[in-house]
């Protein structure tokens, strides 16, 4: 493949994250409205940080897996974050590698800043993160191969 497929990630009027796969002329875009979700996650007790993580990974698989069906997704991020994931209230996420099978994606908005996890507003500051939680997480997301094959 001679053109090197884009995956940009940015947030959107401060309430959305916008992840869209490119290749050439065409492209997949998906939004993950935070507003929604973290009231979801908050009504029924889930660690927000932890399950916006699993969400982030599922809907940048399903965008490149729409635009480009592949078996294997391999992801590689940096994520920090004021506390523990299970009780963090804002984290730090910062994509390093994004590869389909075999094909590199180029990343646009490697970087993502998001706060108000906790359900009360004052945890929420636009101030530097206060970073006491590292790790560089690495993954491989498999396409079922029942899933594979409709998408061919």
């Amino acid at each position: 493949m001679g053109l090197i497929p884009v995956l940009v990630i940015k947030i959107m009027d401060g309430n959305k994250i916008g992840v869209r796969a490119r290749l050439k002329d065409d492209f997949v875009e998906h939004e993950i409205v935070l507003n929604s979700i973290l009231a979801y996650y908050w009504a029924n007790n889930l660690p927000p940080v932890e399950k916006f993580l699993e969400l982030f990974e599922s809907v940048i698989k399903r965008t490149i897996n729409e635009l480009l069906p592949h078996k294997d997704l391999f992801l590689k991020y940096d994520v920090e974050s004021d506390g523990p994931l299970a009780e963090a209230s804002e984290i730090e996420i910062n994509l390093i590698e994004v590869v389909a099978d075999d094909v590199r994606f180029k990343i646009d908005g490697k970087q993502l800043r998001l706060s108000c996890f906790k359900n009360n507003n004052s945890d929420c500051n636009e101030n530097e993160l206060s970073v006491s939680f590292k790790d560089t997480i690495e993954k491989v997301i498999k396409t079922p191969e029942i899933v594979f094959k409709n998408m061919k």
